[in-house]
């Protein structure tokens, strides 16, 4: 595709329109009838949808490779003065790849979900609201302007809300939904500012109009109290708050974790394909904003890489088999961030890309252990797990080829995006690209770990479950889950392939696609004999991390318990998560509580609303009653109040 002069399509475009709203249609007759027309089958109009529109985004790819770009209004969305936003649609090699990867992955676990919902008080609601979830995510992959860009972005805050706390009737459920809306609010305050700031100082809020006008503020400086801010990395910093939030980046990350509290296919939703790839995406999409200031570049690269590390040591720790999977989404994604923040944006997208199938490939894997050991008080620990294999060979052979691409194991998607991340760091022009790549060579061997730490301790060894499961013994899941898990594995597997580096004897096409929107990374001369000692090291860390999980917990188990008690500090230091939450608890949620319990209850509610309202009825009852002794009905009295009237009124008027 490279040096392909594209022709850029103005008009109305059937296709482009269809694939966000017929799964917006499926939702809402979804919805609306689903309780009573399709309770036994309300899967059938999302599914459908999202495999139509799979379908024709596949399509859409297909015109873009042969030198096509739609972008078009549907409509004037809104006028204000100078502000002319319509409700817009960009299909470029960015926003078509994005396409194909969302409606894919959605509808496999859609239908995924026909078996694992099935017999929920809610299965009609959830079907609505996860098809509700892909429209919002399409919509923000396909807009050509910032607030449309931002409408999709709240919209799949919404949906995330009403889907974390689907069982909404589980307080942990309930808490962990309010938890992402208010911490997602955070962010999006800071992400409208920064929206705000390009319109007033770009006047447009049209990516075809923001990029060439980028030139103007290049250099534009302006003042904040006694600082003097440059203006690209304000407007930088604004945009990328919001990426925090959406992404689950320090330190609006703790959202993500609690999360898991919705339905697993919930969680290979927001973790694969929608929700939290929006962060990357967004940075991506406005690349030459972030790159007219290395402040900014240097933050995107710094957050990454703390987000990465802290998530991979925070994993192991963990018990609960989708929280481990959910720290790993953490730690993919700072890696994607790492790649934009040494301006190897095609590469942080191509990790996106592989990871949302193996990602996907290892909630949906999580789901369907959790599936066959539903009995259990708590089907989500690990440690009642074990010796799975033999009861669900599906699930293990699915689990384990997800595993081994996270792992960067040869031949696996994973491998050849993280490794192309690593290179393009060692190799880049800006000064903490060595600091990135070694964080990331470290981070692979503990992904690798903490990923075959499930796999071991799920598969593996006896089965310890039966006591909690009642003398039950886990079973295979259904067709319908297994055959979805099988088509993944493909992609967990071949998506890779798309982008084999050069240095492998491949043509790196998936990078060079996305190239033509995201341009070309600033490196330095790549030697290929380094390029292959860093691979080797790359496989060498994952590797070791496998030889290590193993040992530990097939081998000797007695060595799982060894870090735990001889660093009882540090280890507790990790399984309280970095002590964020409680920070947080105690920085923000105790002042607040306080706040409304004191000056709020007491001084405004029980003194000054209180006293004005009941004090207002105190003199009204007061004045009442003088008045009600006043007014006896004996004439005398009044004959003798009109007197006193008139003889003051006379005085008053000698006075004067």
């Amino acid at each position: 595709m490279e040096g392909v002069s594209f022709e850029v399509v103005r008009s109305f475009n059937l296709s482009v329109f269809l694939v966000p709203f017929l799964p917006l249609l499926a939702s809402v007759i979804t919805l609306i009838f689903g309780k009573r027309y399709l309770r036994e089958k309300p899967y059938i109009l999302p599914v459908s949808a999202l495999l139509l529109s799979f379908l024709i985004s596949l399509k859409l790819l297909v015109d873009v490779l042969s030198g096509k770009i739609y972008e078009f209004d549907l409509y004037q969305w809104m006028v204000v003065g100078s502000l002319k936003v319509g409700l817009g649609f960009l299909v470029d090699p960015l926003s078509v790849m994005m396409l194909c990867m969302v409606t894919s992955l959605s509808f496999l676990i859609h239908v995924y979900s026909i078996g694992y919902m099935k017999g929920d008080p809610g299965y009609y609601r959830f079907f609505s609201y996860i098809s509700l979830f892909t429209f919002f995510m399409l919509i923000l992959v396909l807009s050509n302007n910032l607030i449309q860009l931002y409408l999709g972005w709240e919209g799949v805050g919404l949906c995330s809300y009403l889907l974390i706390g689907f069982w909404y009737e589980k307080k942990s459920a309930s808490d962990a939904a309010k938890k992402a809306f208010i911490i997602n609010r955070i962010g999006d305050f800071g992400f409208a500012l920064g929206i705000f700031a390009v319109f007033y100082y770009l006047g447009t809020l049209y990516y075809h109009e923001i990029f060439p006008r980028l030139p103007q503020i290049a250099q534009t400086y302006i003042n904040i109290g006694s600082y003097e801010v440059h203006l690209p990395f304000l407007i930088s910093f604004l945009l990328f708050c919001g990426a925090m939030g959406k992404s689950a980046q320090v330190p609006l990350h703790t959202w993500l974790p609690d999360a898991m509290e919705g339905p697993t296919p919930v969680s290979a939703l927001i973790h694969a394909a929608t929700m939290v790839t929006a962060g990357v995406f967004m940075v991506s999409r406005l690349h030459p904003l972030f790159e007219l200031s290395p402040h900014a570049m240097a933050m995107v690269a710094l957050v990454g890489l703390i987000t990465c590390f802290m998530a991979a040591t925070i994993a192991p720790t963990q018990f609960d088999i989708k929280r481990v999977v959910a720290y790993s989404t953490l730690s993919q994604l700072g890696y994607m961030f790492m790649a934009c923040g040494v301006g190897a944006f095609a590469v942080g997208m191509f990790h996106l890309f592989t990871h949302a199938y193996f990602k996907a490939l290892l909630f949906l894997g999580a789901g369907s252990i959790i599936h066959a050991l539903h009995h259990a008080s708590d089907p989500n620990d690990i440690r009642i797990m074990g010796g799975l294999k033999r009861f669900m060979p599906i699930t293990f052979w699915t689990f384990l080829i997800a595993s081994l691409s996270i792992a960067g194991i040869p031949g696996f998607a994973g491998f050849f995006s993280k490794d192309e991340i690593l290179v393009y760091a060692y190799f880049s022009q800006y000064p903490w690209g060595k600091l990135v790549w070694f964080v990331g060579l470290l981070v692979a061997g503990m992904t690798a770990f903490y990923t075959f730490r499930i796999f071991f301790k799920a598969f593996f060894g006896e089965f310890k479950g039966v006591e909690a499961l009642h003398g039950h013994y886990p079973h295979e899941s259904p067709k319908v889950m297994t055959i979805p898990l099988i088509i993944i594995s493909f992609g967990a597997i071949f998506s890779g392939w798309l982008g084999i580096p050069e240095a492998l004897g491949g043509g790196a096409h998936f990078q060079r696609f996305l190239e033509q929107v995201l341009g070309h990374p600033k490196l330095l001369p790549v030697d290929h004999a380094v390029e292959y000692l860093l691979m080797v090291l790359s496989i060498v860390a994952g590797l070791m991390g496998i030889g290590i999980a193993y040992l530990v917990y097939v081998k000797k188990p007695a060595l799982e318990v060894f870090f735990s008690y001889k660093f009882k500090v540090i280890y507790n230091f990790l399984y309280r998560k970095w002590y964020f939450d409680e920070l947080y608890h105690r920085v923000f949620v105790v002042p607040t509580l306080w706040l409304a319990r004191t000056v709020v209850n007491l001084v405004l509610d029980s003194f000054v609303i209180d006293h004005t309202v009941n004090g207002s009825a105190k003199t009204t009852a007061f004045s009442a009653s003088l008045f009600r002794k006043l007014h006896s009905g004996i004439v005398n009295y009044y004959n003798w109040f009109i007197l006193l009237g008139v003889v003051i009124y006379l005085i008053y008027i000698f006075i004067r």
